[in-house]
């Protein structure tokens, strides 16, 4: 759901916009993808479609001949340079998300979360320096919180690899903002869930792996007590907060939680994912090895800069968006259970 202010501006600012979303054929990319085509942008999507981190040309289906699709890595300097010629707003949403494959392939996550985003910024720098630019952050970025809610100037001390590389890529966009003049902010998401997420694995976040389980009947297992607390956005109100900051002149320079600053318990959030299936079970068991390492504890973002600034509010409650998620996975189960 998009307040109704909001929803009659996107369509006066996005009409014929020429937009670029990179990593547009994964979750988060593709969804705001779609939502700019209805809104009549003129759209091209780049993405590497790199095995197992969640692109998917089933997330565009239905769109063909609506939008530019091209297949090259952000790191191509040819590729990129032509991919960001001409377009007004750049929604940067290359990258990769999974903490334990950071720690596996370190230079991987690095080429994907730093190096390609410094070739992105050189290319807006060279040829389209008027562009605005809004990148993908985390609320990884944080590491373990020191306080909550969690507020933008809360230190950034990551527990892991891929938190330490995505905290990199934020400040490289910042600088350029500082250095070069370019209009660039950051989104620091907390957990997504929705709609043509990633279902194959549960590396790039539990919650969608929680409702998989489920979904197939089987059984979620909840580490520790499950009172972990994580602060978890449906997307149609993620999408709604980068078209909100792809508009907004005030946001260049700065970096805004976006989240529900409410928090519930993990073992809340499996339990939601079973009523929301209508079937499957939890069962609580110990950190296996190697993930209370980097358990980063209780989280809840502070959404006030989002709301002063962008005039950003989320709208779904938990039950919606679980309820609606599950609804489209039962239709469209074959596109997503098996990893691409």
């Amino acid at each position: 759901m998009t307040q109704p202010a909001a929803a009659a501006s996107f369509a006066t600012f996005y009409q014929e916009l020429p937009v670029l979303v990179t990593g547009g054929l994964g979750f988060i990319g593709s969804s705001l993808a779609r939502r700019l085509v209805t809104l009549g942008a003129r759209v091209t999507v780049l993405d590497n479609l790199n095995p197992g981190q969640g692109g998917n040309p089933h997330n565009l289906d239905g769109l063909a001949g609506a939008l530019d699709v091209r297949l090259a890595d952000q790191a191509d300097p040819q590729a990129i340079g032509d991919a960001v010629a001409g377009r007004a707003v750049i929604f940067n949403l290359c990258g990769r998300v999974a903490h334990m494959d950071s720690l596996r392939d370190p230079f991987g996550d690095m080429h994907a979360n730093v190096t390609a985003q410094i070739a992105l910024l050189e290319a807006v720098r060279a040829g389209s320096p008027a562009a605005r630019v809004v990148y993908a952050g985390t609320r990884s970025q944080y590491g373990r919180a020191l306080t909550r809610p969690v507020r933008e100037d809360h230190p950034q001390q990551p527990a892991d690899i891929n938190g330490v590389h995505k905290a990199a890529g934020e400040r490289l966009h910042l600088v350029y903002h500082a250095v070069h003049g370019i209009a660039t902010c950051s989104l620091r998401l907390t957990n997504i869930y929705g709609p043509r997420q990633l279902m194959a694995h549960g590396r790039q976040g539990f919650f969608n792996w929680f409702l998989r389980r489920a979904m197939d009947g089987e059984e979620l297992q909840v580490y520790g007590d499950g009172r972990q607390v994580r602060d978890v956005l449906f997307i149609d109100d993620t999408v709604t907060a980068f078209l909100l900051a792809g508009m907004t002149t005030a946001a260049a320079g700065h970096a805004f939680n976006i989240a529900t600053g409410e928090g519930h318990g993990v073992g809340e959030l499996a339990e939601a994912a079973v009523a929301a299936a209508g079937r499957g079970s939890v069962r609580y068991i110990d950190y296996p090895a190697g993930e209370k390492p980097i358990e980063v504890g209780d989280f809840v973002a502070d959404i006030t800069a989002a709301q002063e600034t962008l005039g950003w509010q989320p709208c779904t409650p938990l039950a919606e968006g679980l309820r609606r998620t599950a609804a489209f996975f039962e239709s469209n189960h074959a596109h997503y259970w098996t990893e691409r």
